[in-house]
């Protein structure tokens, strides 16, 4: 269960204890510092937090940037992302996890997804599908699909593909995967992987055996993509699943999903499946004795 949208009525380092006390074995996280390279002290205490709660920590992300404020990665932003890469596979490492998530990053200034919201601002959660600012078309302005837009989001692309593939390398060194994924762009309406295939085709740029598919199902249903069909055709492509429900992103059974076919897809699934969801108050796992 993912301790970053999970618990959050406690403060960070009683999580990984109270997941113990619901019965959880394993635990998953965002990058729960402020910066990319916290101070040891800070770094030692969630490790002690994680231990001993008795816990594994099986899915750890790179620093994101300021989530709550539209960030989605950091994966061009090369010196911060790289600064991170050793900070975060050696707390892995220390920890035993075996799977980091690098979310790609929102789309960069004149590049087509940019004109879906104004730098800095996301859509709120409530946000009409289809709401987007609307964007100049103005020949020469860098609008979508113009010359000027392909070239600013395939510089965007080598940079991402190069960082990841540092990060993989970094990752090897303790056997850990480098998963990638997509966000539904009605929450993120800036972040350019909108579908398993767009992340497949980065994944396959890298070109390294340890860098995966991490598939959100909450967000690729949103998407309207066939989350079954994906579970069937691209299973040894994947890395990690993480589970919600749409729409809410409620626990699964809280919404419209096919969670009975999903679980049973995921029954010959090898790997772990990251309880992502959103739930205020008591009552957030009674779904599993359904």
């Amino acid at each position: 269960m993912n301790l970053s949208i999970l618990f959050t009525d406690l403060p960070l380092l009683e999580r990984p204890a109270a997941a113990a006390e619901a019965g959880f074995t394993a635990v998953e996280m965002w990058w729960p510092f402020d910066g990319p390279t916290p101070s040891d002290r800070d770094l030692r205490a969630l490790q002690s937090a994680i231990e001993d709660a008795g816990v594994q920590l099986v899915a750890l992300n790179f620093d994101a940037g300021d989530m709550a404020n539209g960030d989605r990665g950091m994966l061009t932003q090369t010196d911060r992302f790289l600064t991170n890469v050793d900070v975060a596979v050696g707390l892995a490492g220390r920890l035993g996890c075996r799977i980091l998530n690098a979310l790609y990053g929102n789309a960069a200034p004149g590049s087509a997804h940019s004109h879906n919201a104004a730098p800095g601002s996301a859509r709120p959660h409530n946000a009409v599908p289809g709401s987007a600012c609307p964007s100049s078309t103005h020949p020469g302005s860098g609008a979508p699909g113009s010359a000027r837009t392909r070239d600013v989001d395939a510089g965007h692309r080598r940079v991402a593909v190069a960082n990841l593939a540092h990060a993989a390398k970094r990752a090897a060194d303790i056997g850990a995967t480098v998963v990638v994924e997509a966000l539904n762009s009605h929450e993120n309406p800036r972040y350019p992987l909108t579908s398993s295939r767009q992340a497949l085709e980065v994944i396959d740029q890298v070109g390294m055996d340890n860098v995966k598919l991490l598939a959100d199902l909450y967000h690729l249903h949103r998407m309207g993509e066939d989350v079954l069909g994906l579970l069937d055709t691209q299973a040894h492509r994947i890395g990690h699943v993480q589970v919600a429900d749409d729409p809410g992103r409620g626990y699964p059974g809280s919404g419209r999903m096919p969670y009975t076919e999903i679980f049973n897809k995921l029954g010959t699934y090898e790997g772990h499946v990251g309880l992502e969801y959103r739930h205020e108050g008591p009552g957030a796992f009674d779904w599993r004795n359904g």
